[in-house]
């Protein structure tokens, strides 16, 4: 884990900024200064950070505004080492954020998100599943008609494991920021900016524990009791 704190950009650094860069000389986004931070090759998909909390770090930063994406810049070195087993730390990252949307997008992205949110914690080992299942079915509580709708089409289309690891996660990455972004609420970005600090709280605490002993083959649903 990275002892480096930043409260404010530096002088003479580049400015937290949309979308992706050639070079600091342009600006950088999250995950780039993180790059930089780390002493990689200047990139937007660094090798010290997970690729699904480095997607949804490159989201939030892009659906921010220019007056509010300043907030996150402490955060960048987080994510400095924060690298391990995808198969764990990906559905970790994605059903921390379909939790974090579900209560507030619209209807058919509750539906959607409901779906991720029952599937994607019968992807973790049993050392991680109980705490990240506790976390969906929180938000699920919140959803009882997007989780009805989302059990009945569980049932009637179920996903394959391969595709959910493969399609699922990201995509509910995607989903999950844009439906917080546009969600009817007072204030989206805050709820952006505290999707990411608590994702990647939740890729700290899993990367602290003991390695856990496998991952759990079989796609369960949360349980709805």
């Amino acid at each position: 884990m990275s002892t480096i704190e930043i409260q404010t950009i530096p002088e003479g650094m580049p400015r937290l900024s949309r979308g992706r860069h050639r070079s600091a000389k342009s600006g950088a986004c999250f995950m780039e200064f993180a790059s930089y931070l780390a002493g990689e090759a200047w990139s937007d998909s660094p090798q010290c950070t997970d690729p699904l909390l480095a997607h949804l770090a490159r989201a939030v930063n892009d659906q921010l505004s220019d007056a509010r994406r300043g907030e996150i810049a402490r955060d960048i070195p987080r994510v400095i080492g924060l690298r391990g087993d995808h198969r764990i730390l990906a559905p970790v990252v994605a059903v921390r954020a379909a939790a974090a949307a579900l209560p507030v997008a619209s209807d058919g992205r509750q539906r959607a998100l409901a779906g991720a949110l029952l599937a994607l914690p019968g992807l973790l080992p049993a050392e991680v599943a109980p705490r990240v299942a506790a976390t969906a079915r929180s938000a699920l509580d919140a959803a009882p008609h997007a989780e009805a709708w989302a059990i009945d089409h569980v049932r009637r289309y179920p996903v394959r494991e391969r595709e959910l690891r493969r399609y699922g996660c990201a995509a509910a990455v995607t989903l999950s920021v844009t439906g917080i972004a546009e969600a009817c609420v007072t204030d989206p970005q805050s709820l952006l900016v505290a999707l990411l600090r608590d994702a990647i709280t939740d890729v700290e605490d899993v990367l602290s524990t003991p390695e856990p002993s496998g991952v759990v083959r079989e796609v369960v649903a949360v349980s709805a009791a």
